[in-house]
């Protein structure tokens, strides 16, 4: 009797050990949106205290800077991000690509912008590391469509979202949640204070939102 006590004890601690879930290490990476993420309230942290709720440990890293497009994202992958062994990437990047063709000249073409959005993920799943890629937010938020860069953004938006399906990732579609959120919540049709502080920087509803995003797209 106490041998079978003896291994059915060793069996279900051997099970509980092997169904354990992988604890993951989640990097984020981006622009100043994701730079700031990290700040109390910003929307890595918020995510941070959601999964604290429901005794969730995974790590989650922010490697955001501000002014990143694309390209620079790919150019400093291997020490930002590879380096950090994660198990998996939420890549958020986009709206410098659009907002700075306005500004200052340096946006991204839009071919380019496939080519090493295609390249960064590619070079990510060579190392058996799962990957999800958000649409770009918001650059203005009126939901009118009178944003001057609405259409870029939304060209943008869909080459993300083709870019999901081309390499079978997980798409955080925050282009759409930022419309859908802006049509119910802004009647005033404001060009920013909904969920941004200036038309692209993350608010604390903004950021609730993102990291609820996140979750749901994270944790299904």
């Amino acid at each position: 009797m106490k041998k079978v006590l003896v291994l059915t004890a060793l069996i279900a601690s051997l099970m509980a050990f092997t169904l354990a879930p992988q604890k993951q290490r989640i990097v984020f990476f981006g622009d100043s949106i994701t730079q700031a993420g990290v700040k109390p309230g910003g929307y890595i942290t918020v995510l941070g205290d959601l999964l604290k709720k429901k005794n969730i440990q995974d790590e989650l890293i922010g490697a955001g800077i501000g002014g990143n497009k694309v390209y620079d994202l790919y150019l400093r992958m291997e020490d930002d991000v590879l380096a950090k062994n994660p198990t998996t990437v939420v890549v958020w990047v986009g709206v410098n690509d659009v907002w700075h063709k306005k500004t200052s000249g340096t946006g991204t073409d839009a071919d380019k912008f496939e080519k090493f959005y295609n390249a960064l993920i590619k070079k990510l799943q060579a190392k058996n590391i799962k990957v999800l890629i958000c649409t770009p937010a918001a650059i203005g938020e009126k939901t009118d469509f009178t944003n001057e860069l609405d259409g870029d953004l939304n060209r943008y938006a869909v080459i993300i979202r083709q870019i999901a399906k081309n390499n079978n990732v997980e798409l955080i579609d925050l282009r759409k949640a930022f419309l859908e959120y802006n049509l119910a919540n802004n009647p005033e049709n404001k060009a920013k204070e909904i969920l941004t502080t200036d038309g692209v920087h993350l608010n604390d509803k903004g950021n609730q939102l993102v990291a609820e995003q996140m979750l749901k797209a994270l944790y299904k």
